[in-house]
This record gives structure tokens, sequence and C-alpha cells, in this order.
């Protein structure tokens, strides 16, 4: 059986994440402890008891998933499976960081600064009110393309995120992407939802924060995964420390390639995709790519456990 570890991007943070596999396990406490360390706060505080306004914000929500899905990854250590139980690794956005730490690409604490960074970067790229992003459902990634070229009219609008067959983001200037929503449903998509996001992630306005992510990247070790990580902006495989510290530079500005990674490790034969950490959305997204493909969400003592048992068979 060949499976994939999955990890979850911004959008999927709750108030109280996690907090059952701290209590339930000694080792996923320690990845909350160390992360509040490495970030010199009790992020943890937040994340269990704070305003879901204060989670959701880049800063904070980006090293707050990692930091969910990294104790759900001690949690199933704990029960015996570790990351070489995957046959490749892989994360939405973000998520692409926590995979690379599960797989020892990363440490947890350059990990936790890195995301930390990395909010903020993506914060303060483009000033409050001027960009946007929007979910188009019901249209294809070349649809949605060409929806996002008729409207930039001048102004930046791309396809950011290619989730799956029928949901693509487009990211931009907060005008454009207006446009485009309204194109989008006079060429039949079934919805084309604002999203509440703090700034226009993955387009051509990000170039500030990959200027910073290169610079904040250079500083800091990356190893060779020990397991394979499916990057955001190849959708393959890649194991070089090298390239993948580009990659992630890259990944700031570039499209996230989820529909494309998940056909790829089909391709690759991968049957069984466990998602670590908070929500289900990259789940659903894999079944509307892959019918057939088996998915597990892994992010309480109970999931924690069922995918411990049905892995270690």
């Amino acid at each position: 059986m060949t499976r994939a570890f999955v990890f979850p991007g911004q959008g999927a943070q709750t108030i109280g994440m996690g907090r059952d596999l701290a209590e339930a396990y000694p080792e996923a406490r320690a990845v909350f402890d160390e992360v509040d360390a490495a970030l010199g706060e009790k992020l943890s505080t937040l994340i269990w008891e704070g305003e879901i306004e204060t989670l959701t914000l880049t800063r904070n929500a980006q090293p707050a998933l990692m930091a969910t899905s990294l104790a759900a990854m001690a949690a199933l250590k704990a029960e015996g499976v570790d990351v070489t139980a995957a046959d490749f690794v892989a994360g939405h956005s973000l998520g692409e960081y926590s995979a690379l730490c599960a797989a020892g690409g990363l440490t947890l604490a350059d990990t936790a600064r890195l995301l930390r960074l990395r909010g903020e970067a993506m914060q303060q790229a483009v000033p409050a009110g001027e960009g946007a992003m929007a979910a188009i459902l019901g249209l294809d990634f070349d649809a949605v393309t060409e929806v996002a070229a008729e409207a930039a009219q001048g102004e930046v609008c791309e396809a950011a995120n290619d989730n799956d067959p029928a949901q693509v983001v487009i990211s931009g200037h907060k005008g454009a992407v207006e446009r485009a929503a309204e194109i989008a449903k006079a060429k039949g998509a079934k919805r084309a939802l604002l999203l509440p996001v703090s700034a226009p992630f993955h387009c051509a306005l990000m170039g500030p924060a990959a200027d910073a992510m290169a610079e904040a990247l250079d500083d800091v070790d990356i190893s060779a995964p020990v397991v394979p990580l499916v990057g955001n902006v190849i959708a393959r495989a890649e194991s070089s420390a090298m390239l993948i510290r580009k990659h992630l530079v890259d990944q700031v500005t570039g499209r996230v390639r989820w529909r494309e990674s998940v056909v790829w490790m089909v391709s690759e034969g991968v049957t069984e995709f466990y998602e670590i950490g908070a929500g289900k959305a990259l789940s659903g997204m894999i079944k509307r790519i892959e019918r057939s493909a088996a998915t597990a969400p892994v992010g309480t003592p109970d999931e924690v456990r069922a995918a411990a048992a049905a892995i270690n068979g």
C-alpha cells in the first residue's frame, strides 16, 4: 500500500485545535512547548483559549497550524508510526513547511520562526484593503485562468490555488478579483466567494514577501527530507535540499498546484492519504480529484489511534 501524509494550510484553524492531543500525549505537548519557546510567546494559549480573529491573523495561523500538525505527528510516533511509513509528504501552502519539518528537512524551532516571518511578510507585502482572494466553484483551472486574464485590466489577477477540478482560488488587486468573480458567474461558475483573508497570497503582489523569505531561508539549515516532498510549485517529488529551498521562495508568489500534486501522487501509486493536523479540507479536495483514494483525518487522539492501527496493520 502506497500512502502519503498531507498537511493542511490556512483556513483549517479552530480555537482548541490540538489541545486533546497535548493532553493525551506528552510528546504532542512537547511540540507546542517548543514552538512557544521558539517564538518567545505562548502561542499555545492563543490556539486553545484565544479569539478566532486573533488566531486567524496570518502571523499566528501559519505557525499554529504547523504546531498542530507536528503535534499529531508526534502522537502518531508515540503509537509506533513515524514519517517513513509514508512514501511521500505534501502540504498545502504553509503545509509544505509542516511536511518538510515532519520529514526532517527543517527543525521545529526553525519552522516556527520561518512561518511567523512568512506570515508577517505576506501580511505586509500589500497594504490592507488593496488585495483580495476569491474561490471560484464550478469552473476548471483553464476556464478560471481565462476569467482572471479578462478581469485583470492592467492589474494583477491570477489563479493562485488550483485546489481540485471544481475549485480554483484567484488572487490579486481587489478590484480585479471582484471583476473576475462577476465574470466567472456570468460564465457559469456555481459560486464566486470573496475569501476572508488579510492579503492576496500566491500572486505577483507577494514579491516583497518572497524576497524576505529568500533572505530568511538563506540563514536556515535545510536537510534532504527522509521522505520525498511533493512541492506546491512543481507538483512532483523533490529531495534536494537546495531545490526545496528555492521552491519555498518561489511558492510565495507561485501557484499552489494541489490538484496536480495529488494527480502525480496517484500516478505514483498512492492510494491512501492521511491528513495530519487540523480539519478535513484536503481530504475533501483529494476525494474530488481522485474518487477512489482513501482519506483519513489525523487530528484527534481517536484519529491518531485509528490511523496507527490501520498503518501498523
